[in-house]
Formats: C-alpha cells, sequence, structure tokens
C-alpha cells in the first residue's frame, strides 16, 4: 500500500507530507499572532480566559480546511472541536452554568466533527463527506436538544443558576427539528439523495418480425 492519499486517479497526494505542511503553517500563524499581541499589547484576556483556547483551535480549522485532500481533516477535525469547547465554555463562563456539560458535550462530538466534515465537503466538492457530516452534525444536535430537554426542563440540573435561555429555547429547537426531520422524510427519494432521474436510453422501435421464407420444395 501507498504512503500518501490517492486522489481518483490513483496518483500519489502526499498525504504525510501535507500534514507536515499544515503543522509548519499552524505554527507560523500562532508565533505571528502572539508576536503581534505582544508589540501592539493586546491583551486578549479582557475577552474571557476562553479566547486562549478558540483562537488556536480557528487557526487549526482554518489550516485544516486549506488543504485539499483528507489529510487536512487531520488538522480541521481537532481545530473543530477546540473551536467548539472553547465556545461553549465561554458562552458557560458568561451564564456561569458549567453544570451544562451534561448536554453541551454533543455539540463538540459528534456535533463539531459533523460540521467540519461538511465544510471540507463544500470546500472542496466532497459531496460523500459533506453528506456524512450533515448526519453527525444532525445527530449531535438531536443529543445536544433531548438531553437538554431531559436535564434542563424535567429534572432541573442547576437550580443554583438556572439556565432560563436554554430552558424556554430547547422546547422551541425541538419542534424546529422535528419540523425538519418530518419534511426530509416525506420528500422523495430522489430529491433527498441529490440525484436526478436518470432518463431512459433511446432504443429503435423494432420492426415487425417479418415470416422466414419458405423452405425449398424436397428434390
Amino acid at each position: 500500500m501507498g504512503g500518501g492519499w490517492q486522489d481518483r486517479n490513483g496518483r500519489s497526494d502526499g498525504g504525510g507530507r501535507g500534514g507536515t505542511l499544515a503543522v509548519g503553517v499552524l505554527l507560523v500563524l500562532l508565533g505571528v499572532f502572539f508576536l503581534a499581541s505582544e508589540q501592539f499589547s493586546v491583551d486578549f484576556g479582557r475577552y474571557g480566559w476562553p479566547v486562549y483556547i478558540i483562537v488556536p483551535g480557528l487557526f487549526l480549522l482554518v489550516v485544516g480546511l486549506a488543504i485539499p485532500h483528507e489529510g487536512g481533516l487531520g488538522a480541521a477535525i481537532p481545530g473543530g472541536i477546540i473551536t467548539t469547547v472553547g465556545l461553549v465554555l465561554a458562552l458557560q463562563r458568561q451564564t456561569d452554568t458549567y453544570a451544562s456539560w451534561a448536554y453541551m458535550w454533543a455539540l463538540v462530538a459528534p456535533g463539531s466533527v459533523g460540521v467540519t466534515l461538511a465544510l471540507f465537503g463544500v470546500l472542496h466538492r466532497r459531496w460523500d463527506l459533506l453528506g456524512a457530516g450533515l448526519r453527525s452534525a444532525a445527530t449531535g444536535l438531536g443529543l445536544f436538544i433531548g438531553f437538554g430537554l431531559f436535564f434542563e426542563n424535567v429534572i432541573g440540573i442547576d437550580d443554583v443558576h438556572p439556565n432560563m435561555v436554554f430552558h424556554t429555547a430547547l422546547p422551541v429547537m425541538a419542534v424546529g427539528l422535528g419540523i425538519v426531520i418530518v419534511i426530509w422524510n416525506l420528500l422523495p427519494e430522489r430529491l433527498r439523495s441529490g440525484r436526478r432521474a436518470a432518463p431512459e436510453p433511446w432504443r429503435p422501435a423494432e420492426s415487425p418480425e417479418t415470416p422466414p421464407p419458405p423452405a425449398p420444395p424436397a428434390g
């Protein structure tokens, strides 16, 4: 077996080299970012400590999406996970609702993994990855809503710092997701798969069979 990724024509795409290139570009971007913050005295800490998780995650995500073969997913997927963790922590820090990790994990995985796959599929015209990513993202969203309704609206996971925003929004999100699922399942199969019905191949009209010529009389 070859050591690198191969494209549809069977040529090696140099996946290992692409992954090493991604690490190098990431290090350069991180170095430029922190040098610029030192030169211009930018205090990112005032936006909250989760920014130190979000920024590296975004860099990793962008670098991975820029690599035009599957090797980029090795950087993009961890970048998407790290970015989502940082965003969740930023929200929890602002609302003081760290107990919401009981259901927020679904947005990290499989949610963010699915979104990253879908983005990669759109950017590089990989419709197989787009479909898989949308399914994973929908699964993550469904788990988030389902566990969120249970923990927030049924048992009240955090009585000290109740998350009233999610307490109200989760039922609305459940209704919206349910409507989308019902409509999706009512669509014809060819619309859901994105395929057009193949036209019937043209065939010449069959002429009526001519009777065989009479057999010559026996001599």
